[in-house]
């Protein structure tokens, strides 16, 4: 008899629980069964028809334990170790979990060989059996980020976006830009505001992107060194760097986390291919990171950094950071289900720009995947 699995597949702009047939693994590769699998900003836009990856099953954040191996995988990775997967392969444009990979949204998934044998299985310490190891990749982009950012040495701090790469940013920037940074949490609604404020980081000053917060970024005086970190959906980057450009007066690096169109333009950036700087790192290499110094329309010289993907390295200090600080992050797994009830709040988030689920707002959803785990 042929072995099967349930998955959360993408439909139509619906999300249905499914029966499917389950892989068996030859070679180098793996089939895990994932544990816990969180939704992303990248997620809900590929939900709404925002982007055009093809995979019908979708995730690439969580946590998920090797049950069969092919012959030729390294012992490290054998039947039971508890594992986080690498989404993004540097040298591989065929493998991107979750976006022409299938995802973790579902029982079992099969790694392919290319990823199983280039790294991209990392095991884990069976501490991070949590709801909120569906936090590790994001905080590990955010670490690679603030990383890069560091390198400026900015006194201030501002993250654009309150989606949960954002909120992750604020919790997390002290860590690698000092524990004075001063930090500016800009908002794209009202919503998102009001959540902020019900849930204060100390010395982080949240606004909205109206005139309110164009006036704070031009108060921030001109001699100031100032950090600014782009954690937005694809739709809303380019706006926000313009809203950058336009009010912050000091000395700027901009990291361009979020996603972007391809040949992204700016009036404001003259000549400047966005899409290749923010393709320009990526895993991890080079070594030595890419910054490109541009000029404004305005003469201004800022420096733009961008990156895709995060290295082990990344995934490493995110991992021990989760253990390190859990109540630090905690708060952003604001929503833990079943795949079952997972399925019409994914389907809701299709066709509506609310974050309200079960009348709270949404930062992270942690689908529990296995059942009789910890949360």
């Amino acid at each position: 008899m042929t072995a099967t699995h349930r998955a959360m597949v993408r439909q139509n702009g619906t999300i249905s629980v499914l029966t499917r047939s389950t892989p068996v693994p030859i070679g180098y590769e793996l089939l895990v069964e994932p544990i816990y699998a969180g939704l992303c900003g990248t997620d809900i836009q590929m939900l709404r028809g925002l982007r055009d990856d093809p995979s019908p099953v979708i995730g690439h954040e969580g946590v998920a334990r090797v049950v069969a191996t092919g012959e030729c995988v390294p012992d490290n990775l054998a039947t039971g170790t508890l594992v986080c997967i690498n989404p993004t392969h540097r040298n591989d444009p065929l493998f991107l979990l979750g976006h022409n990979v299938e995802g973790l949204l579902q029982e079992r998934v099969l790694i392919p060989e290319s990823a199983v044998r280039d790294g991209l299985v990392m095991p884990l310490d069976e501490c991070h059996n949590s709801a909120l190891s569906t936090l590790l990749e994001p905080l590990a982009a955010v670490q690679y980020a603030l990383d890069l950012l560091s390198k400026h040495h900015p006194s201030t701090l501002v993250v654009f976006g309150d989606g949960v790469t954002g909120h992750i940013a604020v919790r997390a920037a002290r860590e690698f830009l000092g524990p004075d940074i001063h930090i500016v949490h800009i908002h794209h609604t009202a919503q998102g505001l009001a959540w902020s404020q019900n849930h204060k980081v100390a010395s982080v000053v949240p606004v909205l992107n109206n005139t309110a917060g164009a006036a704070l970024l031009s108060s921030i005086n001109e001699d100031e060194r100032v950090a600014v970190l782009l954690a937005t959906p694809r739709d809303a980057t380019l706006l926000c760097l313009e809203t950058a450009l336009r009010y912050l007066r000091g000395e700027l690096a901009i990291d361009l986390l979020g996603g972007i169109p391809q040949e992204a333009s700016s009036p404001l950036l003259p000549g400047t291919d966005l899409s290749l700087i923010r393709a320009a790192n990526c895993g991890g290499f080079p070594e030595h990171a890419v910054n490109f110094p541009v000029h404004t329309s305005s003469g201004k010289l800022v420096c733009l950094l961008g990156h895709r993907g995060v290295a082990h390295r990344h995934l490493r200090s995110a991992a021990f950071e989760l253990v390190k600080h859990p109540l630090r992050y905690c708060e952003l797994i604001t929503h833990v289900m079943s795949m079952q009830e997972a399925a019409p709040v994914m389907t809701q988030l299709a066709g509506s720009r609310s974050r309200l689920v079960d009348g709270r707002r949404l930062i992270k959803l942690a689908v529990k995947i296995t059942a009789n785990v910890p949360v």
